[in-house]
């Protein structure tokens, strides 16, 4: 990891603005990415597909995370949602010192949520014994599945965990965001997206709302490595809108999806004719929840999505199975 500067240190890695819902209401969102130290499961393993970690760095201080605190407000208009990301976990007192905390909170009095993340170890009743009542809480589960949890995402916690950290929040009257992966590595794309389609299932009763995030492929992580040599392929978007629309279906609760990178080799793609028409699509699904937002899409790729799903089953493989066969593929 290269050396950063003073400036570096003392700087968010990044702030944004978009929109979100609060309470049924779109509403403008400020989001900014604080610089810390760094989630400590990435210092130990990590999972799979994280690739966060890099903007981190161990010489982050408490006075460090104080002058980006500062600068953030300084571009801080008042949004009525506010998304505070750390690469790790908010309530980690070793990423955000618990004096710190508070001061994150009082810096956004005109927001009426505040959202960040956690991993479901630090969500406890004594650590969120003072939090600001406007908070609401992320967390990573990404599958359901116990197995694909520990063997393809190599998340360093468990489904019950998840539950747990679920039920506390629960009792804590905090709405709870659960974020779901698409496509882990090891998975075909048929199984991927039937284990996103459950993962929902399983997670709405415990949600306020439902994150679907397809795969981005980040540098320097299991999943990048796989993605060059050909062993990997980000999902299809034709798989993200079967996902949101079954998924709507089995839930109660708001189902979205905000995908990184997509449209690019290295993010959710179908092909150059339908990827900006079909993102479009399920940026306006994800704030009307309306499946007619879904509906008439088409191209000539979805031919060739729905035989490599049916060519990976047949062959028993999890490759890239285009970039491998290329033109000897034929699709009707």
């Amino acid at each position: 990891m290269a050396r950063l500067s003073a400036e570096e240190l003392q700087s968010p890695v990044s702030i944004w603005k978009e929109q979100d819902v609060v309470n049924g209401r779109k509403v403008d969102a400020f989001v900014v990415i604080l610089r810390t130290r760094g989630c400590w499961w990435s210092w130990q393993k990590g999972c799979t597909m994280c690739g966060y970690n890099t903007a981190s760095s161990k010489a982050v201080t408490a006075e460090d995370l104080r002058h980006q605190l500062q600068k953030a407000v300084q571009r801080y208009q008042g949004e009525a949602m506010v998304k505070i990301y750390t690469s790790g976990s908010f309530l980690d007192p070793e990423e955000v010192p618990l004096d710190l905390r508070s001061d994150v909170f009082s810096s956004f009095d005109a927001a009426e949520r505040i959202l960040f993340e956690s991993r479901p170890e630090f969500i406890t009743g004594d650590n969120l014994k003072d939090i600001d009542p406007r908070s609401a809480v992320a967390i990573g589960l990404e599958t359901a599945n116990e197995e694909v949890l520990r063997r393809c995402v190599r998340k360093g916690f468990t489904v019950e965990d998840y539950k747990r950290a679920a039920g506390v929040l629960l009792d804590k009257g905090l709405p709870l965001r659960t974020y779901l992966l698409l496509k882990p590595p090891y998975m075909t794309e048929r199984a991927a997206v039937k284990d996103a389609i459950a993962s929902i299932h399983f997670a709405a009763p415990f949600s306020e709302s439902v994150s679907v995030n397809p795969v981005n492929v980040q540098r320097d992580t299991v999943v990048d490595a796989m993605w060059r040599r050909g062993n990997y392929r980000p999902p299809w978007l034709w798989s993200l809108v079967e996902v949101l629309r079954q998924g709507r279906e089995v839930a109660s609760v708001r189902i979205m999806s905000s995908p990184s990178g997509g449209g690019t080799p290295r993010g959710v793609h179908n092909c150059d004719s339908c990827d900006r028409k079909i993102l479009d699509a399920v940026q306006r699904f994800s704030f009307s929840q309306d499946l007619d937002d879904l509906g008439g899409l088409d191209c000539g790729c979805r031919a060739e999505w729905a035989a490599i799903m049916d060519l990976q089953d047949t062959m028993g493989t999890t490759v890239d199975v285009a970039r491998y066969l290329g033109d000897e593929l034929e699709f009707d």
